[in-house]
């Protein structure tokens, strides 16, 4: 699967005949803030949304920025990769929730 990077619209994109994955993200203060995933129902379960997640803090790695999330899938992708030393956003609300 071939993941885009839109650096214009801070998005990573996967690209399916079945649909198209998202995953936005905004740049501030040294941090690379996950504030929304969404992964179309035909293509839930197949792991989409963890390699999009990894595609967006590898580059905020990449780049010195600290990865932090605020979409809630995000923070539990965060929980499972402590390697990654994230943290949780401070406009997060809870599972299942996600804020531009």
């Amino acid at each position: 699967m071939h993941i885009e990077h839109d650096l214009q619209t801070g998005t990573f994109r996967a690209e399916t005949e079945q649909g198209t994955a998202e995953l936005h993200y905004r740049i501030s203060c040294g941090t690379l803030d996950i504030r929304r995933t969404f992964v179309p129902p035909a293509l839930r379960g197949q792991g989409i949304a963890s390699r999009l997640v990894r595609a967006a803090y590898d580059y905020a790695k990449d780049n010195g920025w600290k990865p932090v999330a605020t979409c809630s899938y995000a923070v539990l992708w965060l929980q499972r990769h402590p390697e990654y030393e994230g943290e949780t956003g401070k406009d997060y609300n809870g599972p299942g929730n996600c804020a531009l």
